[in-house]
């Protein structure tokens, strides 16, 4: 199985790249300290194709597949953990969803200026009883007349603070294990109003819960088929996953590249401290970590793009990416010990951001559930 870029590939990632640490990283910490969405850096990442990377270039998008993705978010995170999940929820949870299952006029509404960066888009899932168990929505939209009108709470959702559209979940039957239905819902419609929800790390992403209160959409806002949403939540959220085990690689990889920089020039008891077997041996576990779970992302991207599902390839990146981010980063704190314990150092930032990889868009629990219930079956 090869994985190596072509050439035009390759030039694109480099660009990304390019733009990532010209203007990205040194962004980064501002971002992280004011909480603020850097809506002018989404503007100029959608200028180089980073809010529609896979959708087709005559529906507004930059054409390019999901390997090209996961190396471009990938560059992104290395620099800005928010930047890199913003621009995943658009990409893999909003314009997916809607080439995968629009129709004609919801695609023609919607994915140019969401491809484009003119506007952004969230994914209202999440409940406050509804987070691992996302089917158990609370959230429900009963028929009146022409209309839908949806009533219930979303919490954590990504984006939500600058988004123009959300696609909204709710129970259209008594019995939500039985029928839920996705809404394309503007932002700008009578009954919603957001609540800041404040986070430990990746701040700035725009998150807030919604209230929905007697929000009117019209027939035309069901996405996909009527009562088949939470397959479509499923589907979206394959390729989410492959997105965050990008970010969560971008941010362990910068964690274990200041843990090298550190270890060459620490002096301890006469020598820097990256000739001591115990630092070596660290890094060597952390670098094979980061490397083996980088393969297993671009075994799910490459599936993602030839298969019809990825559910276990995306839940096995994910669970191996964040939980190899997370040790890289811990394992680069304690080599750094107290220059990076301090607040407002690099590692201390990439600590915090790097945890939540962990939890949303399935925790590490669902995950395992995920690959166990299919493991028999997967070779």
């Amino acid at each position: 199985m090869d994985f190596a870029l072509t050439p035009e590939q390759a030039a694109y990632v480099d660009s990304v790249r390019r733009f990532a640490e010209s203007r990205v990283a040194s962004r980064a910490a501002e971002i992280d300290a004011s909480g603020v969405f850097p809506r002018d850096l989404v503007t100029e990442a959608a200028a180089l194709g980073l809010m529609g990377v896979t959708i087709p270039r005559e529906q507004g998008g930059a054409g390019r597949d999901c390997i090209t993705y996961a190396h471009a978010l990938e560059a992104i995170a290395f620099s800005s953990a928010v930047l890199a999940v913003i621009l995943s929820v658009n990409n893999s949870l909003v314009v997916e969803p809607i080439v995968a299952a629009g129709t004609d006029a919801q695609k023609a509404r919607w994915l140019r200026p969401l491809a484009s960066g003119q506007t952004i888009g969230a994914f209202a899932l999440s409940e406050p009883d509804a987070g691992s168990d996302a089917r158990n929505q609370k959230t429900f939209a009963r028929l009146d007349g022409n209309d839908y009108v949806l009533n219930g709470r979303k919490v954590w959702v990504a984006n939500a603070e600058a988004a123009e559209v959300a696609i909204v979940f709710a129970a259209t039957a008594p019995d939500p294990q039985r029928e839920i239905t996705a809404f394309l819902v503007p932002m700008a419609a009578k009954g919603i109003s957001r609540t800041s929800s404040d986070s430990l790390g990746v701040r700035g992403l725009g998150c807030m819960d919604l209230v929905l209160e007697n929000v009117r959409v019209s027939r035309d806002a069901v996405l996909g088929e009527f009562g088949r949403g939470f397959r479509l939540a499923m589907r979206a959220l394959e390729g989410g996953r492959i997105a965050i085990a990008a970010q969560a690689l971008g941010v362990g990889q910068a964690a274990l590249d200041e843990a090298l920089a550190y270890a060459r020039t620490r002096v301890a008891f006469g020598q820097p401290i990256g000739e001591f077997q115990a630092i070596q041996f660290q890094l060597a576990d952390l670098a094979t970590d980061l490397e083996a779970a980088r393969l297993l992302m671009w075994r799910a991207a490459d599936t993602r793009d030839r298969a019809e599902r990825a559910s276990v390839e995306a839940a096995m990146a994910k669970l191996t990416a964040s939980e190899a981010a997370h040790r890289a980063a811990d394992r680069a704190m304690q080599i750094l010990a107290s220059v990076g314990y301090r607040r407002g150092s690099r590692i201390e930032r990439l600590f915090r951001d790097v945890r939540a990889a962990e939890i949303y868009q399935g925790t590490s629990e669902v995950q395992r559930m995920i690959i166990a219930e299919n493991v028999t079956d997967y070779r």
